[in-house]
């Protein structure tokens, strides 16, 4: 255990402390301790800035896209991957919609380019003759349809790994007990399956909402030219931007804090309600 807890305490417990200069103006060149102290001078800044609300509602609605779009389908594939008879045929189905989790995301946003950009297989195929285009990657208005349809390509097969791992501690005996008692597949699924998976699944939603406001900075970094800050830009590009673009590296660490404690209270929030509803969720 010693090198997994070294890294969080160095990479996240120890770099928590970096977060005062979200307090200070402050400059590489001086260092933390030269820098001059403004208090919450930076957080009111963000707070009146209408393109931190612009990220800052991108985000959420991103974020609640992939809560209802994207966290149900790896529950689905599981318990259809679960219900495959031949090992073989499971074992071979779980490693193609695996793959797309390893490939990179410069290759994902390529791959997603050559079909759905002007010169790309759709327009090549369905695009008209008079020159009409059909535009997919530079419509501000596809751009959150099109960044859940990505990660549910990429990732929904890896969501199903934890998934799967509950699935094989059900006992089986319970399913052959219902079967002889006349219970169908569903009924089977409603009474058995889901109860028996449904402590994992509170414990993943919580650790989602915990990432509310992070939804992919790779991913929306690499095409947030092609449609725009307006549509594109998220509190993680905001940051970037900020700090590294701009030198504004107080505003960046504000806005950073801000999302990292909105993301706290949501755990806190969601496993308190968790308890009160019986379940386990991420801590007592």
């Amino acid at each position: 255990m010693t090198p997994g807890v070294a890294y969080f305490l160095v990479f996240h417990y120890l770099a928590m402390a970096g977060n005062v200069i979200a307090f200070k103006d402050y400059i590489p060149f001086v260092g933390i301790n030269g820098s001059a102290w403004v208090g919450l001078s930076n957080f009111e800044a963000i707070l009146g800035d209408a393109g931190f609300w612009v990220a800052a509602l991108n985000t959420v609605v991103l974020s609640l896209l992939q809560i209802v779009f994207f966290f149900p389908l790896p529950v689905a594939l599981a318990l259809l991957l679960h219900s495959l008879a031949r090992s073989g045929v499971r074992r071979f189905v779980q490693s193609v919609v695996y793959l797309p989790h390893f490939v990179s995301w410069v290759i994902v946003v390529a791959l997603f380019q050559q079909v759905l950009g002007a010169d790309g297989l759709l327009n090549g195929v369905f695009g008209g003759g008079d020159g009409h285009l059909i535009d997919v990657i530079s419509n501000p208005e596809a751009f959150k349809p099109l960044m859940v349809l990505e990660l549910i390509w990429k990732d929904c097969g890896w969501g199903t790994i934890i998934i799967l791992a509950a699935l094989h501690n059900v006992d089986d005996g319970l399913y052959e007990a219902s079967a002889i008692d006349g219970a169908g597949p569903w009924r089977r699924l409603w009474h058995i399956t889901l109860p028996a998976i449904r402590p994992v699944l509170v414990l993943l939603l919580i650790l989602r909402l915990g990432d509310v406001l992070t939804v992919g900075f790779e991913q929306i970094l690499l095409q947030r030219a092609a449609f725009g800050p307006d549509a594109a830009e998220v509190i993680d590009t905001f940051v970037y931007y900020q700090g590294i673009v701009q030198g504004s590296w107080g505003i960046a660490a504000a806005a950073a804090l801000f999302k990292g404690l909105v993301g706290a209270v949501l755990v806190f929030s969601a496993n308190r309600i968790a308890h009160r509803l019986g379940e386990q969720g991420v801590y007592r």
